[in-house]
């Protein structure tokens, strides 16, 4: 955001006049058309559907977004929860099972009385059920399941989307309360017309409603974008609808009419705003081109917003401005702003005092950013505050130490090799549980044993001229005349139930209950395990799922089953590959994106100023302050999410870079007609309401969205966000002033076809 000193040095070009003028000669047209998109934004706002699982943002190359694929076409997941109850003798946490094993929708409970699930007084067990995870009885199962603890404490831990998305939406609905609480005392401090603040909310909340409910063109945001979105771009833009009420008043007060006063302002408003948002919009392009795709959803739903503001600034705010012109000047209060020339003046003293701290701080900022640790999964991320889920998970993991599930995908169709595979997956040290096919016993035999004809009919209690009906039908969809002798029992039971629902094979009653008695079982193990093409073979290990040591399991798995399949045709998910996954990716997005960003942003720069010197200098201390951020994470010790660096770098560097703008811009302008340190001292002074304006309200909605939102991702984003702004915002209105007197000189020598009187206008 870029405002000139003196509204009558800029020249606005005709064309740019010509358009403000038909804005507000069409301003009621206008108003209706808003109106019109309004409503229908308001009716899109469901059709936005949102994901919240970041792996399936991955590169479709890496070996998690390939196995993912397989599975979302091949297998069905079914729910399930851990639920450690404490305070329970081994008779009361056996009596329990039973109890949880007869709830609603439960299938399974997994518990006995080793240390995997009884220890110390607490008893952990893994409870499945019939319904799928999408299901929308799923949180109702869990409840069913924690009823059963009665008055013993108990923890949960599984996934549970539906809820945790719900628990998100109230979260941010508190932090937008609150943030609009602290930028309503911002703006009542620096605005000078008390009727400006409803005109600013209604700006902002079209603009937001433009911007939401044009999302579904998206198809699918993430979560993370659908929680910090509205957030930032309330941050990132509101300065938009503050420099255009500001030139409208001073417009007035210079004597305009209204509709005159409008479209001066606007006249003079669009080419500064249009040019200070290619900043904040440059960082988020460079988020777009990053592999892993949170970058594209985040920067294209935010640039978007960027957009969705300047046009209702541009189109609605002078109908509103007009409409209530009357009450904006009847409602004319003085400033509460202090004149902070004075502080210029300071800052303009012999010995750079805040420079040379800068100077000093700066080496170790960038040593300290480069050895922050990141995680690349969400249970390594150091909490900003603990939700209960994650607290739950947590006291699971301190009882009965970290588990974490891979999921290994082989070609289907040879249970011999898969038999094999199992055995000597269970044997590697930390592999508690191994499941597939090959390894689940059904009536004394394995899923995956090869029957006869007679074995299948003493199994069931069925002739044997039916049952040989199966086998023939079998060997006739394989075709093998074989397998009319011989089969897998599991292949056999699935055609057996296709064949009953089909009329094809004949029961008794008796028989048909029987059957239904193991078809709910087999059927959802099949729907887990065996896909069209593919075996699923799932096991658990006793380790994070980010360790090297989870990482040494899936490379021996990944061996075993690359003897038997050949190398490259098994993949593994999980959070083990994932978070490999993760980090590779960020290995080389983290660097495009900083170098992109700071080469897009000082191209604009060195086009706004004409000297690539006073482009390198701005550049130079909002990166600065970037650095500065990044190490206090390491400094205290916190572990950030990956995305936070890439994502917040990004917006710090688009959007504070508009604070150093501003100096700089103001700067020049009085450098025209005054000595540099008087000119400094008075940019100053200019400044300062703009800077701390903007700086305030996105340090305020970073750092309510830190420590209101329970989600680790969007909870770092919130406090990396907020504290870089205050940071830059320190550095503009310290250092960044002393810089420039500084290199005075040689940014007047490189500076290329300087213009009239007026400077440098952004």
């Amino acid at each position: 955001m870029v405002t000139s000193t003196d509204n009558k040095t800029n020249n606005t070009p005709g064309a740019i006049r010509k358009i403000a003028s038909l804005i507000v000669r069409w301003r009621l047209v206008i108003f209706l058309l808003f109106v019109a998109a309004c409503v229908f934004c308001a009716l899109s706002l469901g059709k936005v559907r949102v994901n919240g699982d970041i792996t399936r943002l991955l590169p479709d190359t890496t070996e998690t977004r390939r196995g993912i694929l397989v599975m979302e076409k091949e297998f069905e997941t079914y729910a399930s929860v851990e639920m450690m109850v404490t305070g329970v003798s081994p008779e009361e946490a056996s009596t329990l099972a039973a109890e949880i094993g007869r709830a609603p929708h439960v299938t399974d409970v997994a518990f006995d009385l080793t240390e995997s699930h009884y220890r110390d007084g607490a008893a952990l067990y893994g409870v499945s059920f019939d319904l799928k995870d999408s299901d929308p009885g799923v949180p109702e199962a869990w409840q069913n399941v924690a009823k059963l603890a009665g008055e013993r404490d108990h923890f949960l831990n599984g996934d549970l989307t539906s809820g945790y998305s719900d628990q998100l939406a109230r979260e941010m609905l508190v932090v937008f309360a609150f943030s609009a609480a602290v930028i309503l005392a911002v703006l009542l401090f620096t605005s000078r017309s008390y009727f400006e603040i409803p005109i600013y909310a209604i700006v902002f909340a079209v603009a937001a409603l433009l911007n939401k409910g044009t999302n579904f063109l998206f198809g699918e945001i993430t979560s993370i974008t659908d929680s910090v979105s509205l957030i930032l771009q309330l941050a990132l833009a509101i300065d938009y609808a503050i420099i255009f009420a500001h030139r409208f008043r001073n417009e007035l007060g210079d004597g305009e009419d209204p509709k005159g006063a409008a479209v001066s302002a606007l006249a003079r408003s669009i080419v500064e705003i249009a040019s200070s948002s290619l900043t904040t919009v440059s960082g988020l392009a460079a988020l777009t081109l990053m592999q892993f795709r949170l970058g594209y959803d985040l920067g294209v739903v935010l640039a978007k917003s960027i957009v969705c503001s300047m046009l209702t600034v541009f189109l609605l705010m002078p109908c509103l401005m007009l409409t209530f012109s009357r009450l904006i000047v009847r409602t004319t209060h003085r400033s509460l702003v202090p004149d902070m020339e004075r502080w210029g003046r300071f800052l303009t003293r012999k010995v750079p005092v805040f420079l040379i701290i800068f100077a000093v701080i700066l080496p170790f900022a960038v040593v300290f950013s480069g050895k922050t640790e990141y995680a690349f999964s969400d249970a390594s991320v150091t909490e900003i505050i603990t939700s209960g889920r994650r607290a739950d998970m947590h006291r699971i993991d301190e009882t009965f130490g970290s588990r974490s599930v891979m999921a290994l995908i082989v070609p289907g169709g040879d249970y011999e090799k898969e038999k094999k595979l199992i055995g000597e997956i269970s044997s590697l040290d930390h592999v508690k549980n191994v499941s597939g096919l090959a390894g689940v016993e059904f009536e004394g035999m394995n899923l995956t044993d090869r029957v006869t004809p007679d074995e299948v009919a003493g199994l069931l209690g069925v002739d044997a001229g039916e049952v040989q009906r199966l086998f023939d039908l079998y060997a006739a969809g394989k075709g093998d005349p074989s397998a009319a002798e011989e089969a897998p029992l599991i292949d056999l039971a699935l055609l057996l139930f296709k064949a009953v629902d089909a009329g094809l094979v004949s029961l008794t009653e008796e028989q048909s209950e029987m059957l239904d008695s193991f078809r709910g079982p087999l059927t959802r193990g099949a729907e887990q395990l065996k896909g069209e093409e593919h075996d699923r073979i799932v096991l658990t290990v006793d380790l994070p799922g980010e360790s090297p040591e989870a990482e040494a399991v899936a490379a021996k798995v990944r061996a075993f089953a690359g003897e038997e399949y050949g190398e490259g045709n098994v993949l593994i998910t999980g959070v083990v590959t994932s978070a490999r996954d993760l980090r590779e990716s960020f290995k080389s997005d983290s660097v495009l994106i900083s170098v992109l960003t700071i080469v897009f942003v000082y191209v604009i720069l060195l086009f706004t100023f004409r000297s690539p010197v006073a482009a390198a200098v701005l550049v130079f201390v909002i990166q600065g302050s970037v650095w500065i951020n990044f190490s206090l994470s390491y400094l205290a010790g916190i572990r950030s999410s990956f995305v936070t660096v890439m994502i917040t770098s990004a917006i710090q560097m688009g959007a504070t870079i508009d604070y150093a703008i501003v100096i700089m811009n103001r700067f020049r302008i009085r450098r025209e007609t005054l000595p540099k340190k008087e000119a400094m001292a008075k940019a100053v002074g200019d400044s300062f309401p703009t800077v701390v304006t903007s700086g305030a309200i996105m340090t305020a909605a970073g750092l309510l969205i830190a420590f209101r939102v329970s989600d680790v991702y969007v909870g770092h984003i919130g406090l990396t966000v907020g504290r870089g702004a205050l940071i830059s915002m320190i550095l503009v209105l310290t250092a960044l002033p002393q810089l420039i007197l500084l290199a005075d000189p040689l940014i007047e020598k490189t500076t290329l076809r300087r213009g009239k009187k007026g400077g440098a206008g952004v």
